[in-house]
């Protein structure tokens, strides 16, 4: 999701296809690169399994995820079978138009790129860990991989009002939390992919958690630059079709 200006990025831009896309070369990444991803896995894979959805988990069970980067290629031949979704590499942050298309086709679009090890706990545009790791395992949850394409559907369509579509984003796919048998659990990527987050998300004092009400989502602004105050809690994961629907106004 586009979040910031397309100016003063990461990223190789230069070799990209008309769609945004680049190809992923998994056999470039060095070993520090390597070495992160397996330290930001260890962490994260620890905290998802005390406070993230049975869904996520499964996914990240389901794809295998561990401590090598993946292989866009290799997940897909998993990921493809099960929800018709697949991974596509592109450079960084794309434009909203790009993002939608792909996720009406049921591409997901991860950035290639992953961070510095000093950026462990922060940093600003998207990298591969978030994409990757926070967002694909949900792919193969039937449910949600049918929203997430509905929801690409309704961005493609929705002309100047598209940044109430994009709150929608953030406080889904981004920063939801959900209601289930177990407690209160997480399933937004921006939570499951910091550590500060999901702790801050699940348990923080002076911390909003309401319940989830699209046409409230779509109005109430967000802040990109630090840990959350509101969090709106899903009862299931079905709310977020009748979300898709509401009318952007």
């Amino acid at each position: 999701m586009n979040i910031a200006p397309l100016d003063n990025l990461r990223g190789d831009y230069a070799g990209m296809a008309p769609d945004w896309t680049v190809t992923q070369h998994p056999d470039h990444y060095s070993d520090e690169e390597q070495a992160v991803w397996r330290l930001l896995v260890e962490r994260q894979s620890a905290l998802a399994r005390q406070y993230a959805c049975a869904e996520f988990l499964n996914g990240l069970e389901t794809l295998g995820i561990g401590d090598t980067i993946p292989d866009f290629a290799a997940v897909n031949a998993k990921l493809e079978p099960l929800t018709g979704w697949r991974v596509v590499g592109v450079p960084g942050l794309i434009p909203d138009a790009a993002f939608y298309d792909h996720l009406a086709h049921r591409r997901f679009p991860v950035t290639v790129w992953i961070r510095k090890r000093e950026e462990l706990d922060y940093l600003v545009e998207p990298d591969l860990f978030h994409d990757f790791f926070g967002h694909v395992p949900l792919l193969t949850d039937p449910v949600f991989a049918d929203y997430m394409q509905e929801y690409g559907r309704r961005g493609v369509e929705a002309g100047p009002n598209v940044h109430l579509l994009a709150r929608l984003y953030w406080f889904t796919v981004e920063f939801g939390l959900i209601r289930t048998p177990q407690g209160l659990k997480a399933y937004g990527a921006g939570i499951l992919s910091s550590a500060a987050e999901v702790k801050h998300a699940i348990e923080g004092e002076s911390v909003e958690r309401l319940p989830f009400d699209a046409s409230t989502v779509m109005h109430r602004p967000y802040e990109i630059d630090r840990l959350q105050s509101t969090y709106f809690v899903l009862d299931d994961f079905r709310q977020l079709f009748d979300a898709a629907q509401t009318r952007i106004a």
